[in-house]
């Protein structure tokens, strides 16, 4: 995994693993990989993944079952979608008009590469 500087590593291999529960790969109340496992994956310090863990602990993203490691939280793909959209809405959205508005980028040229990202994206999962 690379590493952005601007993010602390740990919060960086929770949203990893949040990004990971989104796309399916674990599902709910499934077990993930420990975090000597992860952190071994991964190539960061044990120490480092305990701390998203316990991120995403708190957050009640994943839970712990004493003996038998961490499991995916009911409803966690729907919790993470939601924070991250309102963190989109509201932080992403508002940088992106700035800059479109700055280079006179039109809502039609938008929805012209909207539209083109959807087919390239629907030929790349036919490939597989």
């Amino acid at each position: 995994m690379i590493f952005d500087e601007t993010k602390a590593i740990y919060e960086q291999i929770a949203d990893r693993l949040c990004n990971e529960i989104i796309a399916g790969k674990y599902k709910e109340n499934y077990r993930i990989p420990s975090v000597r496992e992860y952190a071994i994956t991964l190539q960061v310090n044990t120490n480092t993944a305990v701390k998203a863990y316990e991120l995403l602990s708190r957050e009640e993203v994943i839970y712990n079952k004493r003996g038998l490691g961490y499991f995916v939280s009911t409803g966690a793909r729907k919790q993470i979608m939601k924070v991250r959209k309102r963190e989109f809405m509201s932080k992403m959205l508002p940088n992106l008009f700035h800059e479109m508005q700055l280079l006179g980028i039109t809502e039609e040229e938008v929805k012209a590469q909207w539209q083109q990202f959807l087919v390239n994206n629907e030929k790349n999962k036919n490939k597989l």
